[in-house]
């Protein structure tokens, strides 16, 4: 009897529990290749100029059922009181994601060319996007199109894509990931309390250059350097291995972190390395960054 029973609840567990696929925020060709046909998966290709890509690019080759959405001219990034880059309001983005079919029960996948690191970070901002109203599950695809590409060159959809249907994604603004100036300010006023991490180059970081847009040159007060490119490998043009990301990244502490840079481009990248694959509490994003500083 007793092993009867035994047997009967093991069943009952296999019904109740249904077998889910697990997608990280990074994943693999091999892994997307699997899951291609779920219905609920949304492939967006962001290919733009700062890859040297295009829609036209897009049409030339891309993944198999991928939609495209020009990160530079779609909306992902929006423009206030002469600050360039800032996150849109909930509305904005509520309205791009459902014109792009994504609804509360999609899994976005996020697409960059794979070619540079400033291309990863359009992936990692829209990924930060997504996450700061609320949709949490969303990936980006490893390597991006160029990964893709060089695991399955047979598997190539050319010509234009059938738009979805309009999604039902309801925007909520999650101040976890987000950090503005009047916070900023106010951080960098009491040193200590947070670690302010820049992701520009050495030459920004030190003064010796700056944006266009922006008024001065220099660094956020008791901010240190991390250019996000240190993250990323030119020769796999990936992310570098959780291995490498730990020794460079280093021990970030129990602090607040505050991934910033020009526009809150590059800062993406380091966010979603701190964030997300290093799984580090408590780091927000400054969208206006040094612009708006």
């Amino acid at each position: 009897m007793r092993r009867l029973l035994i047997q009967f609840a093991t069943a009952l567990t296999l019904v109740i529990v249904p077998v889910v696929a697990f997608a990280s925020p990074l994943i693999s060709p091999a892994w997307l290749s699997e899951n291609l046909d779920d219905a609920k998966l949304l492939i967006i290709d962001l290919r733009n100029k700062i890859d040297e890509g295009s829609y036209e690019t897009f049409l030339e080759g891309h993944i198999p059922g991928a939609i495209h959405s020009d990160y530079l001219k779609d909306g992902w990034r929006v423009s206030r009181d002469g600050v360039v880059g800032l996150l849109p309001e909930a509305d904005q983005f509520q309205s791009l994601a459902r014109r792009l079919g994504v609804s509360g029960d999609t899994h976005v996948v996020v697409v960059p060319a794979g070619v540079s690191s400033t291309d990863f970070g359009s992936a990692a901002r829209a990924y930060w996007t997504f996450k700061v109203f609320g949709h949490n599950n969303v990936s980006i695809l490893d390597g991006g199109f160029a990964a893709w590409r060089d695991y399955a060159p047979g598997n190539i959809e050319t010509g234009a894509f059938v738009a979805s249907e309009p999604g039902n994604f309801v925007a909520k603004f999650n101040s976890e990931f987000y950090v503005g100036t009047p916070d900023v300010a106010a951080l960098a006023a009491n040193p200590g309390q947070a670690l302010l991490v820049d992701g520009r180059t050495d030459e920004q970081f030190y003064a010796g250059g700056k944006h266009p847009k922006a008024a001065k040159a220099g660094r956020i007060p008791s901010a240190v350097l991390m250019d996000q490119d240190k993250a990323y490998s030119s020769d796999g043009n990936r992310l570098k291995s959780r291995d490498e990301l730990t020794s460079i990244y280093g021990d970030l502490g129990d602090k607040t972190i505050v991934s910033y840079c020009n526009t809150g481009h590059w800062a993406a990248t380091n966010w979603f390395v701190m964030s997300e694959v290093l799984g580090q509490q408590n780091v927000k994003l400054y969208d206006g960054s040094m612009v708006e500083w």
